[in-house]
């Protein structure tokens, strides 16, 4: 008879932490007059975390009396406290936490690439947090910048706060560094006239001896205002600003724009000529394969909900991985996908209009390991141009929903000794063959062009 005595484990872990016995390893966390010694044990230390495994290896490790020696200037030792605490018994209490506190564990778990936690930190700040989040626009946007993995604050960020706070008064102090990655961006979701305006308000601000009527500015200003805004103009897409909006509001500022862009706009803007020169439209959804209408679709499938001709999709769908952009091989796929949460799947057929794939609710983490869900589901379009042709194929043995293993690609159903449902195999072959999903007319063999993976994350958490 199997006995399962986790929580006894788990209760002595706890202990050992508390009481130091037998530690080989100090911490020093803080700086200044806030440093406090910590203690600790190697072995559980690089077990349970690769940053430690790595700081205590050889090639780094300072030692002193036959302990290892660590400093973490830059982590508190409340926060480190409760990092070591949830890497010794996996406990952790968030609830405790204000928002600047959350902030700065998320920080740390990521310095120590703490993956399991990122996730769930980053939610309990969207859920329990967002009033603290939505005050402090610039700390989010800092810290996107800074790593660009938080991938929840990232969404939170840009489908929540970003238009009101691009139009706000905080806007005009953004750190120049800052304001180029936001409009680097394809999913600042903003008319671009708005976002024109804005930088205007911006650059205005930075220079408040400048009159507000341009008609006003001297050689002298004319000079300083071009060369505040020399960086930016190349990352507003003027080719999507409407003719009258054009001549309304950017004509008039005509002495602050390179001339030959002058000229492509206002001698042939009409006929929206050269435009290879044009950046793509901003968009919320990063796909070369599918549209709009595809996202609504899946987020009625998602739902259950017959509905998806509303232009409201309740979730949001963030670009993880392409192959074509990021290298179509498993170890680049685990990369960009592992442990980022539910997702879905979209792949080409080579020489053919037909696209498959299916959607997951957990991430794509593990080593020959099943998860069970009565949510997943596999499709196919035979033809993507025609969404009408688009087939769903719901679960229908959840022991068996998805498989996750370091090995393969996306893995949906049971192995019967021949192929899952769609399986992405070592070699990078795609097969399917009808197991624990319906059969959707998904060929058994067959080459892709290019696939897509989008981490699917549910925007009403306020």
């Amino acid at each position: 008879m199997s006995v399962d005595c986790w929580q006894e484990i788990i209760n002595d872990y706890e202990k050992l932490f508390e009481n130091n016995e037998g530690c080989d390893v100090i911490i020093y966390a803080g700086e200044n007059g806030n440093i406090e010694e910590l203690h600790a044990h190697s072995i559980i230390l690089r077990v349970r975390s690769q940053y430690f495994h790595a700081a205590l290896s050889n090639e780094w490790a300072k030692k002193k009396d036959g302990k290892f020696i660590l400093e973490k200037p830059n982590v508190s030792s409340n926060i480190l406290k409760i990092i070591l605490r949830y890497i010794y018994c996996g406990k952790i209490d968030l609830t405790i936490l204000k928002g600047p506190d959350l902030f700065s564990l998320l920080m740390a778990v990521d310095e120590l690439n703490i993956q399991s936690l990122i996730l769930r930190i980053e939610e309990h700040l969207i859920k329990y947090q967002h009033e603290f989040l939505k005050q402090n626009p610039m700390k989010i946007l800092e810290t996107i910048y800074q790593n660009e993995s938080f991938i929840s604050l990232l969404d939170w960020f840009f489908n929540k706060i970003c238009e009101n706070f691009v139009s706000s008064d905080k806007f005009v102090t953004i750190k120049p560094h800052l304001l180029e990655f936001l409009l680097k961006r394809d999913d600042l979701y903003l008319e671009e006239i708005d976002i024109w305006n804005n930088l205007m308000r911006w650059a205005s601000a930075q220079h408040p001896t400048i009159p507000k009527d341009i008609t006003k500015w001297s050689s002298e200003e004319v000079t300083v205002m071009e060369r505040t805004l020399n960086r930016y103009i190349p990352l507003i897409r003027f080719y999507h600003i409407s003719s009258k909006d054009l001549y309304d509001r950017v004509y008039p500022l005509k002495e602050l724009l390179p001339k030959d862009l002058i000229n492509d706009l206002f001698t042939f803007s009409n006929e929206k000529t050269n435009i290879s020169k044009q950046l793509l439209r901003r968009s919320r959804y990063d796909s070369v394969i599918i549209e709009f209408r595809h996202f609504a679709l899946f987020s009625s499938w998602i739902d259950k909900n017959s509905n998806y001709y509303s232009r409201k999709i309740p979730y949001s769908f963030n670009l993880l991985y392409r192959a074509s952009r990021d290298g179509d091989t498993i170890k680049k796929f685990h990369e960009r996908t592992d442990n980022k949460g539910a997702s879905i799947v979209i792949a080409k057929i080579k020489n053919t209009n037909q696209i498959i794939g299916g959607y997951s609710p957990f991430d794509w983490s593990g080593f020959a390991l099943w998860k069970s869900t009565t949510d997943s589901f596999i499709f196919s379009f035979k033809d993507y141009n025609n969404i009408d042709t688009g087939k769903i194929g719901r679960v229908t043995n959840r022991k068996y929903a998805i498989y996750g293993h370091n090995n393969c690609g996306p893995v949906f159903g049971v192995n019967n000794n021949v192929s899952c449902d769609i399986m992405v195999r070592s070699n990078g072959k795609w097969t399917s063959e009808p197991h624990a999903y319906p059969d959707i007319g998904i060929p058994t063999n067959y080459e892709v062009e290019n696939y897509e993976v989008f981490r699917v994350c549910y925007k009403g958490f306020n």
